[in-house]
């Protein structure tokens, strides 16, 4: 996953820190240069580098700091706020509404992803009730019109385009003019990509926008981009008033650190990150869930959602039940294996839980990942209900193991290695165990009146113990900011 480089850097920086015995000035800086290495290695403009490093001194002034205070939180607390900062402008992005007609203009670099962004955000908007229809005003790439027509029809989402038209602005205003009439409330239109070096093609982005009157002009970005990524994003912003920015292609191991970049450039929020080539590989973005992942501390919020989206209500309850009980069987596994199928990719779900991504998976296999899971299950289709409702794996002898193996086609060794996979999730699974999540319901109440106490009540014991007990949970509820968001992160909060 791109930025999980990244992210392993930064929460070892601060690991490396938190080892010292005394944080002094050295300490400081030592975590400070990994932080900055990291950055620029991810190609993260130097500029925004910079900057953050001399705020996080401003802020952390050692010698002002009373003997009582907790160094290491406060430091930490500061890189929480200074890359939360980085990646948010502090304004929202226009939010289209059920009901009302907005247009929406996608404009982005040929090749970053663009046209199957703009059929993945109408598919995110259909899916939640709106009306969107699509128009592609790509005149200028072959093809362009087929890939749209091909997506929107997969999606089942009305589109417009022309084979015989070559003027984007005339196809732009007769395709939103239509939809206005057809009553679609979201209407998407999808623009040649362009490069900052051609002028004609900035001119054409210019009138179709002038023309069309976009309610939100979205900036795409392909995460692979760079440095050339800041130069590239303030091009686009001096020609159009680009609202916010989508960045795709998350999923491949590019460095990712120009995402930060064209935030800073566009002064706009990122809205949504592309993480798959299938039409449900797009996730909201949200900055503190975002950076609290990137630091290794997870993202509750997220994974609870994904539970909400991807497990049927009627076993939510029970799945919560077995998580807090911490007892973790075969059948467990292999029910689960089938929601995360389900999930998407499955490194994007598990970087959810604070400190589980890198023990679950290599960085940038999800592909790899996904099939050996499937080989898994099929192994697990040759079982006993004895053995896959068992959890002391001492029953797994010799002779069962090769019976699987035969049964399912797979070598003695793979069967071992689906084993070991049990007995690593079991561990995992059992620092779980005590975890109280409130019902749907009791969420907005427990939200409103959230404390530190409160929350220690809902998170298993080991878990508070890997934030610090009780002190790191007052610190981590401060640097997130307020209670709901607090919530928010441990899968409460008003959805």
């Amino acid at each position: 996953m791109v930025l999980a480089e990244l992210g392993g850097s930064i929460s070892r920086a601060i690991q490396q820190m938190s080892n010292a015995t005394i944080i002094d000035e050295k300490a400081l800086n030592d975590c400070l240069n990994e932080i900055t290495r990291a950055l620029l290695q991810s190609d993260v403009q130097f500029k925004l580098v910079r900057d953050m490093q001399t705020n996080i001194k401003k802020i952390v002034n050692l010698d002002d700091l009373a003997a009582g205070h907790n160094k290491r939180k406060i430091i930490q607390q500061a890189i929480f706020n200074e890359l939360c900062k980085m990646l948010d402008p502090g304004k929202p992005s226009f939010t289209p509404k059920k009901g009302k007609t907005s247009v929406v203009m996608f404009v982005g670099l040929q090749g970053s992803g663009k046209t199957t962004t703009c059929t993945k955000y109408a598919y995110y908007h259909q899916k939640k009730g709106w009306k969107p229809a699509l128009v592609c005003a790509d005149t200028f790439r072959a093809g362009a019109f087929d890939q749209l027509k091909q997506n929107a029809t997969k999606a089942k989402i009305p589109f417009y385009g022309s084979y015989m038209e070559s003027d984007p602005v005339k196809i732009a205003v007769e395709g939103v003019e239509r939809f206005k009439k057809e009553n679609c409330d979201l209407i998407i239109v999808d623009t040649s990509g362009r490069h900052k070096q051609e002028v004609a093609l900035f001119e054409e982005m210019r009138q179709v926008a002038e023309a069309t009157k976009p309610d939100l002009v979205i900036f795409v970005m392909d995460s692979s981009i760079g440095q050339a990524a800041f130069d590239q994003a303030q091009a686009f912003k001096q020609s159009v008033a680009v609202g916010a920015v989508i960045v795709t292609k998350m999923d491949g191991h590019a460095k990712g650190g120009g995402a930060l970049s064209a935030v800073a450039a566009t002064k706009s929020p990122v809205i949504f990150i592309g993480t798959g080539e299938h039409m449900d590989e797009f996730e909201v973005f949200d900055v503190k869930p975002f950076v609290s992942r990137l630091l290794g501390m997870g993202d509750w919020s997220g994974f609870m959602d994904k539970i909400h989206e991807v497990v049927p209500m009627d076993q939510q309850p029970e799945l919560l039940q077995k998580l807090s009980e911490g007892n973790f069987t075969l059948r467990i596994m292999y029910e689960q294996f089938q929601n995360l199928l389900k999930m998407g990719p499955i490194g994007q779900v598990f970087s959810m839980l604070p400190g589980f991504s890198s023990e679950l998976m290599p960085k940038g296999r999800e592909k790899e990942s996904q099939a050996k899971i499937k080989r898994y299950m099929t192994m697990m289709d040759s079982m006993t209900n004895e053995e896959l409702d068992s959890s002391n794996p001492k029953l797994m002898n010799e002779s069962r193991i090769m019976r699987i193996a035969r049964g399912s086609g797979r070598s003695v060794r793979d069967v071992m290695e689906m084993l070991e996979e049990y007995k690593r999730l079991a561990k995992i699974w059992s620092k779980m165990k005590g975890l109280k999540i409130p019902k749907k319901g009791e969420m907005s109440a427990l939200s409103r009146n959230m404390n530190a106490q409160h929350m220690s009540k809902v998170l298993p014991p080991q878990m508070l113990k890997q934030i610090g007990g009780m002190g790191g949970l007052q610190s981590l509820m401060k640097q997130m900011g307020s209670a709901k968001d607090m919530m928010g992160m441990f899968g409460g909060g008003d959805k």
